[in-house]
């Protein structure tokens, strides 16, 4: 065979195992091929291109592993059980950058899968040359490690510490000062995936500087920018009230407030999120928001869409009206009860409504005044439907009996309370019971009421046990009236009546 001849039949392989990877690489980002691919042993196929003497087909061969691995965990698991994680953390010190970003994708689409697979990428030594990648000069290059860090940091804490020992974090603080968007977004992500775990992972995220870069970056045009910025400064305030005290002190009031008025849904969701995790540390912080105007803002946020995107607002107002008279208050004046009101009656899943209840039994729990305010937008007769209802639950029915409670022990407006007389359960009706036995011993007007309402005759009608508390109490408010008009009110006054007719001897001339 001449020279020229086996030249030819080089190029000839070359061009075959070029075709091969590009076309697997192509057909493995369409799911209905995923399963024959597999079936064909691809993985044994690809994993000796990732050694290939042509950069090209390494690199191909990496995405097409990357894109297979991506597509569910059996795959994942596949690339971890044929060796080829080693041999890719090995080239990302050696390749070049478009093999780097290949390989990186690889890494992350192991990792993302489970804590198990995550584990495997670990094992391998893949943080170590993953961090190496956040100094490359090619953005690209550091997006694709950032990515594989935060894929690998979300699972648990001892992943995310794990990034945190391999020197990641200070780097991350680095990428997200870098011009280019892609990477501010990926590295902010993953400093909110490191920090959600624990309030130290989060400790060591705030110690490298994060927090005042974020902190700027939160009125960036760039939406998905916002929502990993302000979703990082959430993970970072929830723990501990320090934390929160940093974030605040970051000058982020009243900044955040405008992301509350934005277009995309979920930056108002991210921005709720921020707030509430603020609010619910101290009456301190949560005076700081309704100083902001950030009730209110919260409140018209709440109003302006709906789902899931309301459940941080409503837990935030929630929070703040749980701290103090004062704060509750706050949350009444800016008409948050009416709106409270509504996300209980419109909205359609149960883990929404649960969290109005709890919100709407925080406000109306401190006193008279907050429980009148909460009675008047006429929600008792909801919570009560709703704790009743069979279709409800077990958390939604939980989070209603408990508003209830909380609202009617405080409640002095009469009017508000008498249906319950008529609908609730006994372990409702002592509550109610109770409340008129307070109030009518000491309101003339209110007794005259109680008794043209039918209020007096509905509380004979009821069915205590001897010696119960419910009792107590019916007892409490008969003592409140004349004993003839109890009598009269009583069930079988009126056939004693007429047994008295029967047996009365009209007087004869």
């Amino acid at each position: 065979m001449s020279q020229r001849q086996v030249l030819q039949v080089f190029e000839l392989y070359q061009n075959a195992r070029t075709r091969f990877v590009q076309m697997v690489a192509e057909q493995a980002t369409r799911p209905q091929n995923i399963e024959t691919l597999q079936n064909a042993g691809i993985m044994s196929l690809l994993r000796p291109l990732l050694l290939d003497v042509v950069p090209t087909i390494q690199q191909t061969a990496a995405l097409a592993l990357g894109r297979l691995a991506n597509y569910n965990d059996d795959l994942a698991e596949a690339v971890v059980k044929g060796d080829i994680l080693p041999q890719l953390v090995y080239s990302l010190a050696e390749q070049n950058c478009v093999y780097k970003k290949a390989a990186a994708f690889v890494l992350r689409a192991v990792g993302k899968h489970s804590p198990q697979l995550a584990q495997a990428t670990v094992d391998c030594g893949a943080l170590d040359s993953l961090v190496i990648c956040l100094e490359d000069f090619d953005p690209g290059v550091k997006e694709a490690a950032a990515w594989a860090l935060a894929y690998i940091a979300r699972h648990n804490a001892e992943l995310s510490q794990a990034v945190v020992d391999a020197g990641a974090v200070p780097l991350l603080v680095l990428c997200i000062q870098e011009p280019e968007i892609a990477l501010k977004k990926i590295a902010a992500l993953a400093l909110g995936d490191i920090s959600k775990h624990s309030s130290e992972l989060a400790q060591t995220v705030v110690d490298s500087g994060a927090i005042a870069h974020l902190a700027q970056m939160i009125l960036n045009p760039d939406e998905k920018l916002k929502q990993q910025v302000l979703s990082a400064l959430s993970h970072i305030a929830k723990h501990t009230v320090d934390l929160a005290e940093m974030v605040v002190e970051a000058e982020i009031f009243p900044v955040v407030l405008t992301c509350l008025k934005d277009k995309d849904e979920y930056v108002k969701k991210n921005a709720c999120t921020l707030i509430r995790e603020i609010a619910k540390h101290t009456p301190e912080l949560s005076q700081l928001i309704v100083n902001a105007g950030g009730v209110a803002a919260v409140i018209d946020c709440i109003e302006s869409c709906k789902g899931n995107i309301r459940l941080p607002g409503i837990m935030m107002l929630g929070y703040v009206a749980a701290h103090s008279e004062n704060l509750a208050m706050a949350v009444i004046i800016s008409k948050g009860v009416p709106q409270l009101s509504a996300c209980l009656s419109e909205e359609p899943e149960d883990h929404i409504k649960a969290a109005a209840a709890w919100a709407l039994g925080q406000v109306g729990r401190h006193t008279p005044e907050h429980a009148r305010a909460v009675a008047l937008t006429d929600v008792l007769p909801v919570l009560l439907a709703l704790y009743l209802s069979t279709e409800s639950s077990e958390d939604l029915q939980v989070k209603c009996k408990k508003a209830i409670k909380n609202i009617i022990q405080k409640c002095t407006y009469l009017p508000a309370l008498e249906p319950f007389l008529y609908d609730a359960p006994p372990n409702i009706l002592k509550y109610v019971a109770g409340q008129f036995s307070k109030v009518l011993p000491h309101d003339s007007k209110a007794r005259r009421l109680f008794v043209m309402s039918g209020g007096l005759k509905k509380i004979q009608e009821i069915k205590a046990e001897p010696g119960s508390l419910l009792q107590e109490y019916i007892n409490n408010i008969n003592n409140c009236y004349p004993e003839e008009i109890v009598r009269y009110y009583s069930p079988g006054y009126s056939d004693t009546l007429l047994q008295r007719v029967d047996s009365y001897q009209p007087l004869t001339n």
